[in-house]
């Protein structure tokens, strides 16, 4: 058995937190999903809503949140419906909840354009979600390159600004100031609205991955991309705070301190607020991918000893001391490995008690997913922990060979330990 690792006693370990992370975006691409300070899980499919279908084997979720809009829409667009048809009495709201579906399902049809490209670009796609402003595409890697950025980033808008475009069409071929004329002059605008909202230059918009995409290409850099855009988004979002409400009251002054007023600027306040949050988040995943590089099986593997199910705990710690390793690998009759030894489960046992208990009743069994390539490093590391969540793996060489035992505590503290290094 090849193996490396610190010098460190076994039995000193620490206990591993499993708590997970997610992602989350606004209007457009998704930021790449990625690990958080905690330590990696695996993507979880659930919890993002109710599963309305899986186009292109993308699951798309709505979020409760989305009820709540779509109520809102409703009563608003009803409101205006009353002004413009005012002969439809009551069901004027039907009308607009079908408009309030149907601008969702133009929000679809934009998340799908960002999902589509992706999976032309081979990223994976874990999810789309349709939430409180918009929807989200949840890509879980990044490009390759700053062309290939842009056009994953300008795809969605693209497809708004076609869909507008075939509304207004439609608009021109129905009878003006029909149920049908509204509607579909509606949607165009709400689809212009769309596109012209999301082309604006911040992350985390569309725009701002089209403003990263171009700075990437001109500097080299893609963390120098993500820093210009992120910083244009977050003066973004204190322009969306202080003028949407004024440019909408420029001209309505005697209604300062009214209703329409404490709308809007509670709607200025939450779009400010996602905004800047998704630019600070986009920083935080760029400073990230910066450094994944420097977490490597090869180094952060343990050395391991071999032994039995049924050697006593307190021979299989003096074997490993004596050999300078922090971890035990059970195996069988034959020298194959079969289940780790949780350092958790070895610290939990109290000296004295040690000589009569069993390695094997501390183990945990190997199962698929639980053996990890030597040569791994960085994302590719990460994706096979969450894929497989556990204490420990198994590191193996190419040929087969065991290298050694990796502790997920040891990868979480590498990663903290990178993530403190400024960016280079």
């Amino acid at each position: 058995m090849h193996h490396v690792g610190a010098n460190d006693r076994i039995g000193r370990g620490d206990t591993v937190d499993n708590s997970g992370q997610g992602q989350s975006g606004v209007g457009g691409a998704g930021r790449p999903a990625g690990p958080g300070d905690r330590k990696p899980q695996p993507p979880r499919e659930s919890g993002g809503g109710i599963l309305m279908g899986r186009p292109f084997g993308v699951p798309v979720y709505v979020a409760p949140s989305w009820f709540l809009v779509a109520a809102l829409i409703t009563w608003v667009f009803g409101g205006q419906l009353d002004r413009v048809l005012p002969e439809l009495g009551r069901a004027r709201y039907l009308v607009a909840l079908f408009f309030a579906v149907a601008f969702y399902a133009s929000v679809l049809v934009h998340e799908l354009a960002h999902t589509v490209a992706a999976l032309r670009f081979k990223l994976p796609v874990r999810r789309i979600q349709l939430q409180f402003f918009g929807g989200v595409s949840e890509i879980e890697k990044e490009t390759e390159t700053p062309g290939r950025e842009f056009v994953l980033a300008f795809v969605g808008p693209l497809l708004s600004l076609v869909l507008a475009g075939l509304f207004y069409l439609g608009v021109l071929a129905v009878e003006p100031g029909t149920v049908p004329a509204v509607l579909l002059a509606g949607l165009m605008v709400s689809n212009l609205l769309v596109a012209a909202f999301n082309l604006l230059p911040g992350l985390p918009l569309d725009g701002g991955r089209m403003l990263r995409a171009i700075v990437w290409k001109i500097s080299g850099r893609p963390m120098t991309g993500t820093v210009a855009a992120a910083w244009v988004g977050r003066a973004l979002a204190v322009s969306v705070l202080v003028g949407l409400p004024l440019l909408t009251h420029r001209d309505a002054t005697e209604d300062l301190g009214g209703l329409d007023t404490l709308t809007d600027a509670l709607l200025a306040a939450i779009l400010a607020a996602i905004i800047w949050t998704g630019a600070g988040n986009s920083l935080r995943m760029a400073r990230l991918r910066e450094h994944l590089p420097a977490l490597r099986a090869r180094a952060l593997t343990r050395r391991a000893v071999p032994v039995e199910a049924d050697t006593p705990l307190s021979e299989a710690l003096r074997r490993a001391n004596e050999a300078g390793a922090r971890a035990l690998v059970v195996v069988d009759g034959q020298g194959n490995p079969t289940a780790l030894v949780r350092e958790a489960a070895i610290v939990g046992v109290p000296e004295h008690r040690r000589p009569w208990v069993a390695v094997g009743t501390l183990a945990q069994d190997l199962r698929e997913g639980m053996r990890v390539a030597a040569e791994l490093s960085g994302e590719d590391l990460l994706d096979v922990l969450r894929a497989t969540p556990a204490t420990e793996y198994l590191v193996v060489e190419d040929s087969g060979e065991v290298y050694g035992v990796l502790s997920a505590a040891d990868v979480e503290r590498a990663f903290v330990a990178a993530m403190a290094r400024p960016s280079s």
